[in-house]
């Protein structure tokens, strides 16, 4: 089956009672067994038997299933936010005295994840050029553990070549760990360019209208304790898996995806071709641009300076102001201001966040009203 109909038709893991086309809302906590053994063969994971929903949920499986139909992961983890899909994936490798390798390009609350509260446990961190892999593979740290990377960062929209970057970690024996929020995992095939583990907001494209929050982590299987450590022990001690209830939007997100990304994703490119005409835009940043593809939903523009920005975000009357990203609804937030306010100036400057740059989600609107309401916001 073509993508399209796997986000659609993947099997329920049991036939409902009642022949439902969608699966149920599993709100339960925990869950009956016939015999002791029957307990203990769940609890120790020798079957996979939901035994306490904060560790396996039937509606948060079928989510996960689906996910796992859709990318080829081996295994697919749903946890309540993309930070905690983050932090869970970090934490396979990451150890006090072991330093992680990324960019300094990387979404504001990641990169604090990172130099910060890792930090404080004794994770270091190697900042690093992760677009120039030929430096990164001299100077990469030998306490290495592991190399995290945006595919494309949020707000800089710097592409790395993921191909390279595994190459790299590979040579060096530690696996790549990548954050594809901004691209469907539908639309790139991160297993086939070397990912070992991917991770993503589910909260963005899939949840189709910014309904809940949400997370995943795709283990492609090259290195087995990914899979021993999220599902025999972070599930159990953190706990951070999905809930039934945000399983169930996610899972109806998945089935128009596809769809709905093509719209943003089309609306995106088409007005970052209209803006560069603009004399008001100093900048335009689409990853598609000079190719004239279609690359993800997000774009950024700069103005003449930071009041310009305020002026510009203030006047819109269709585009709204809010944070997160593809929704169905079109946003602009400043990042420098917002997202970024808990950094220094100096900070920000290392990170080109700038104080000029206005970040825009596209959502499914006409792509003509979205250019109105920007052509007026900016005169």
């Amino acid at each position: 089956m073509r993508k399209e109909t796997k986000a659609i038709q993947t099997p329920f893991q049991k036939r409902d009672a009642y022949g439902s086309l969608s699966f149920p809302v599993y709100n339960t906590a925990a869950y009956e067994f016939d015999t002791a053994h029957d307990m203990t063969e769940a609890f120790s994971g020798r079957v996979l038997e939901p035994d306490y929903s904060r560790v396996m949920n039937p509606t948060v499986a079928y989510f996960e299933n689906r996910v796992k139909a859709l990318s080829g992961a081996e295994n697919v983890f749903a946890m309540n936010t993309g930070m905690a899909a983050i932090l869970n994936a970090l934490l396979v490798f990451a150890e006090a005295g072991k330093t992680i390798v990324t960019s300094n390009h990387l979404f504001g609350n990641t990169y604090a994840l990172i130099t910060k509260t890792l930090a404080r446990l004794g994770v270091k961190a190697q900042i690093a050029d992760l677009t120039d892999t030929e430096t990164l593979d001299r100077t990469i740290a030998d306490d290495a553990c592991l190399i995290f990377a945006e595919y494309i960062t949020n707000p800089q929209l710097e592409v790395v070549d993921l191909k390279k970057l595994s190459q790299v970690a590979h040579k060096h024996g530690v696996p790549l760990i990548v954050d594809t929020t901004i691209v469907p995992f539908t639309e790139l095939n991160a297993r086939e360019q070397g990912v070992d583990v991917e991770v993503l907001s589910s909260t963005k494209y899939i949840s189709g209208g910014a309904t809940s929050l949400g997370g995943l982590i795709l283990d492609y299987g090259t290195f087995e304790q990914v899979n021993k450590r999220i599902r025999f022990e972070f599930l159990f001690n953190i706990g951070s898996y999905m809930t039934p209830q945000v399983a169930y939007m996610q899972t109806l997100g998945l089935e128009t995806l596809n769809v709905r990304y093509q719209k943003q994703a089309q609306n995106a490119l088409d007005l970052a071709r209209a803006l560069q005409k603009l004399p008001e835009v100093k900048r335009v940043n689409y990853p598609g641009l000079v190719q004239g593809e279609k690359i993800g939903a997000m774009l950024t523009i700069d103005l003449e300076s930071e009041q310009k920005c305020f002026d510009f975000i203030n006047r819109l009357k269709l585009i709204r102001r809010a944070t997160n990203l593809f929704d169905n609804k079109s946003l602009a937030i400043h990042p420098y201001s917002t997202i970024f306010v808990g950094f220094t100036p100096e900070e920000k400057k290392n990170m080109d966040v700038l104080d000029t740059t206005i970040r825009l989600s596209m959502g499914l609107e006409d792509v003509e009203d979205l250019l109105e309401d920007i052509e007026q916001a900016l005169k």
